[in-house]
């Protein structure tokens, strides 16, 4: 009788197991079905810089600087899922120098800050970095690099960091993520007016951005 006990005890045991995975991979399933393949695609439409001016310290060794711009950025998401709905719940943006160096904290805001994205729609988000004297602390060796690329008559290189929450919404399914966006942009310059060291430029791009999950 013990024995028949064991093996019934054992019984119950494979069968809540079984069913624990089949409900797991149930969910896996529909996750990769629904969400996965169907990231939302993000795309620098326009972006125009405006009196860029690099305030170095008073000397070579100096440790710190500051970056004076503005920058208007004209950002496309797209969501290529027929069924999925995505509801865009927060956007911050920084704007970055050779990956690290950090020129603008975050953007003033983004417009919109947050809407509704039905399946199969293009939407278009304006973010904003205005920076003026003594502009954006940076340490001494960035801003010689930027001062550098600015006045070399060619392109300066800026990366657009965008962080996102979005909630994907598949009839009863509902999903929450938070998405990182890197955009590279690369804008030829020239100077503007008369001001000494002062440069500015905008591109047309169309540029495919970098998405992470």
């Amino acid at each position: 009788m013990a024995i028949a006990g064991g093996g019934g005890g054992t019984a119950k045991c494979c069968a809540g197991f079984c069913s624990f995975l089949f409900a797991a991979g149930f969910i896996v399933l529909i996750y990769w079905a629904i969400f996965q393949p169907h990231h939302i695609r993000a795309t620098v439409e326009t972006a125009a810089l405006s009196d860029l001016a690099v305030v170095s310290g008073n000397n070579a060794s100096s440790s710190a600087a500051g970056v004076s711009y503005h920058l208007a950025v004209t950002l496309n998401l797209y969501n290529p899922s027929v069924r999925v709905k995505i509801y865009y719940d927060a956007m911050n943006a920084e704007l970055r120098f050779r990956d690290t160096a950090v020129i603008g904290p975050a953007a003033n805001d983004t417009s919109p800050s947050v809407f509704f994205q039905r399946g199969r729609t293009r939407d278009d988000v304006k973010l904003e970095f205005d920076y003026g004297r003594p502009g954006v602390a940076v340490a001494g060796d960035v801003a010689r690099e930027l001062e550098k690329e600015a006045r070399s008559g060619g392109t300066v290189s800026l990366e657009l960091h965008v962080d996102v929450r979005v909630r994907y919404v598949f009839r009863m399914f509902k999903l929450r993520q938070k998405p990182k966006i890197w955009c590279w942009l690369s804008i030829p310059v020239k100077a503007e007016g008369r001001r000494r060291g002062v440069v500015g430029g905008s591109i047309t791009s169309g540029e495919r951005c970098r998405v992470k999950y």
